[in-house]
Order: structure tokens, then C-alpha cells, then sequence
């Protein structure tokens, strides 16, 4: 059984890690999800400890979240923050400051994947009728929102995992994970500032600029959910467990009069919940065979203490790389000390900030650059590469130096 489940998990691995399966229309979901199956159709794991191996709260957290983002979905307050910050495109390196700052606090709050979603084709547009290239402008948008979600434990899905996971308290983990989430946003809009500070002007001539109907803004409704938001953060302060303060204002903001349910669960992420749930019995499987810990002790043989922080980010940063940062998240957890907080807080921030180095490592990453695609606004793997490379680079450097300066100030 042990070599069964050991071939099930290298397998849906390397499919999540390649992110297809030749011939199938498969994607990483659907790999994971034939992944999660087989395990209970091989008997690595029975149905019902299937479902006991989901961390039914991280799913509730994520889901509640969701719901709360729709609220500014529907209600066009993206929209309209996106418009209003235009008004600085005469000053390109203002406008990417002001841009990188707002996408870095709304992902801190509000999700990365939802703000890049958001912001994209209104940016994209502006942009390019402002006659700037938008590409400087995107990549930032990409690398503020991941760096940003960083800072919080509901900033990103991996965060989100780790803060249940390592039941981690939400404002130690604002005040360990922020500063260095700061300096790494700083840092990355001087990166982009030296690679593109001659390019700003638009050299990119895409074949259409579509005039799209952008969600009206409500005011009602938006002022709705910073309300929400609001009680919510107050709440994550308290003992209330976090998935039970997000369901319930979500339950709440879908007793609307003007918002229909179908509406608002329409934009809940369906697919990354079955992601999420699927990788969760994965890991179960190879967890009720004792793999995990059989696996530490053979690193520890091979003189690799996954323990120690400054191995465990190299790990995290390489492992997002390869398979994606949730993915690699899910497993790293298994391998992390419960008493010892701050190697859940590494993890969170070297997994996070790795989704900068290359176009796959994050799914913000790959939802601005394909949104721009429909507007002829192609960023190649090359092109993100000249800042994500540098940038993650001087992440990863100030993490390591926070590492160190840590056991002075905490």
C-alpha cells in the first residue's frame, strides 16, 4: 500500500507540475482531482477518511471570502478604484507607485487572484488609450498583488492554509509577515522602474482597444462590503474561530434585496475549492502511510534539515516553481514544526513571493497576462522574467535578512 501511494502522489504531482495531461483536456484541478480518486479507488484511503483528511475550516475560510469578494465585485468598487487611480497616468512612474500600492493592500485584504481579475482589463484599457505600454504597468499589478498577499493570512489561498493549518494567530502573523512584505513592494517597483523606465511610452500597438461595460459602481453595495470587511478583520482579532466569522458575514451579505444568490456564488472560485479539497486527500494518502515523516528522516540522513528557515525557503521557493505555491504549500505544511510559528510564516512569504519569479509560479501571475492577451497585449515568459527574476531574488535576500534580524526583535 505504501508503494501505491507513493506512485498516486509522484504521479498527480508531476501532472500538477506540468499542468497537463497529453492528448486530455486536463488541468491542474482535474489532475488533482484524479489524484484525490484514486486514492480512495486503490484503498490507500477509505471514503470516509477522505473527506476526514479536508481541513473542513480552511475550506469554510476560503469559501466565506469568496463570497465577501463578490460583494465588491458586483457592487463595481474595483472597477471604479481602477478608474480613479487613471487620473496619474500623466506621471507613468507615479501612476505604477500609486498602482502597486493599491493592488499590494487590496490583495493584503482581499485576495491577489480577485484583484488582478478585477484590475486587469480596466488598467489594460486605460492604458493603452493613455498611450502608455501597458506591460511595465501589468507586470507590476502581477508582482505588487502577489507580494502583497503576503502580509496577511487572508491574503492568498496558501496563506490561508497555513494560518489554519498552523492556527496561527492573525495579528502576529500581520506584524511578522508585513515589514518584510514592505520592503520587497518597494523594492520590486524600483526593479521595474530601472528594467522598463525608458519603455513607459506605448510601443505595444494591439490590434483592438474594446470598449467593454464595466460593472457599474454601487455605491450602496460597496460601502456594503468595506463594512463587512471591516467587522471581519475586527472579528479575526478575537478567539471567534476565522472560518466561522467569514461564513457568517458572508451569510449575511447574501440576505440582499438587490443582489441575487445565484449571482454572488457565481463568482465563488468553485474550481480552486476542488482543488483545494482534492490535495488535501492526496496528502491524506501519503500522510496514513507515514510517507512524510519517513521522507524528513531521509533529508535529515542526507544532511537537509527542512526545519531550518533558511533550507525551508530555498525548498518553498523551488517547490512553488515546479508544481505551483499551493500545491507546494499543501505538502510542506506536513513537514513543519506546529510549536514553532515563525517556519509557518517563512513558508507563507517564500511561497508567495516565488509566484514572481517565473509566469506559472503564481495564478495572479496567469490571470493578468492571459486578460491581456484579449486585449493583443502579449507578456512572454522572457519579458516577465527581466523583472520577476530580480525581483524574487531581493524578496527572497530580504527574507533572509528579516531571518536573522528576527531574533532580535521577537
Amino acid at each position: 500500500m505504501d508503494s501505491i501511494a507513493l506512485i498516486i502522489f509522484l504521479i498527480t504531482y508531476a501532472g500538477i507540475a506540468i499542468g497537463e495531461v497529453p492528448g486530455l483536456a486536463l488541468d491542474r484541478t482535474g489532475i488533482a482531482l484524479l489524484g484525490a480518486i484514486e486514492m480512495i479507488a486503490a484503498g490507500v484511503l477509505s471514503t470516509q477518511n477522505a473527506i476526514l483528511s479536508i481541513d473542513i475550516s480552511t475550506i469554510l475560510l476560503l469559501y466565506g471570502l469568496m463570497v465577501i469578494s463578490s460583494q465588491f465585485r458586483l457592487g463595481g468598487f474595483y472597477t471604479w478604484t481602477a478608474l480613479k487611480i487613471t487620473k496619474f497616468m500623466d506621471k507613468p512612474d507615479k501612476f505604477l507607485f500609486v498602482m502597486m500600492g493599491i493592488s499590494a493592500v487590496f490583495s493584503a485584504i482581499l485576495a491577489n487572484d480577485i484583484v488582478c481579475l478585477a484590475f486587469t482589463p480596466v488598467l489594460t484599457v486605460s492604458l493603452l488609450k493613455a498611450g502608455l505600454n501597458p506591460i511595465p504597468f501589468l507586470i507590476g499589478l502581477a508582482v505588487s498583488s502577489n507580494i502583497g498577499s503576503a502580509a496577511t493570512i487572508i491574503g492568498n489561498p496558501q496563506n490561508m492554509l497555513i494560518g489554519q493549518l498552523g492556527k496561527l494567530d492573525f495579528g502576529h502573523f500581520f506584524l511578522w509577515c508585513t515589514p518584510p512584505s514592505l520592503l520587497s513592494l518597494i523594492a520590486s517597483y524600483f526593479v521595474i522602474k530601472a528594467v522598463y523606465g525608458g519603455s513607459f511610452k506605448g510601443t505595444v500597438s494591439p490590434a483592438i482597444i474594446e470598449r467593454r461595460a464595466w460593472q457599474p459602481f454601487n455605491k450602496h453595495q460597496s460601502i456594503k462590503g468595506i463594512i463587512a470587511t471591516v467587522i471581519l478583520i475586527i472579528l479575526f482579532f478575537t478567539p471567534i474561530p476565522r472560518e466561522i466569522s467569514a461564513i457568517s458575514i458572508a451569510g449575511l451579505l447574501l440576505c440582499s434585496r438587490s443582489m441575487h444568490t445565484r449571482s454572488i456564488l457565481g463568482l465563488v472560485d468553485w474550481h480552486l475549492i476542488t482543488l483545494f479539497c482534492a490535495l488535501f486527500i492526496v496528502i491524506g494518502g501519503i500522510e496514513s502511510v507515514n510517507l512524510p515523516f519517513t521522507l524528513v528522516e531521509f533529508l535529515k540522513g542526507s544532511g537537509i534539515d527542512i526545519h531550518n528557515l533558511y533550507i525551508l525557503t530555498i525548498l518553498s521557493t523551488l517547490l512553488s516553481n515546479i508544481v505551483s505555491n499551493v500545491p507546494a504549500t499543501m505538502l510542506l505544511t506536513k513537514f513543519l514544526d506546529p510549536s514553532n510559528h515563525i517556519q509557518w510564516y517563512v513558508l507563507a512569504l517564500s511561497s508567495t513571493y516565488a509566484g514572481n519569479l517565473i509566469t506559472i509560479g503564481s495564478i495572479a501571475n496567469l490571470i493578468t497576462f492571459e486578460q491581456a492577451k484579449e486585449f493583443g497585449i502579449h507578456i512572454s515568459f522572457k519579458e516577465h522574467a527581466k523583472a520577476g527574476i530580480p525581483i524574487t531574488i531581493a524578496s527572497l535576500t530580504i527574507i533572509v535578512i528579516w531571518i536573522k534580524l528576527q531574533q532580535y526583535i521577537f
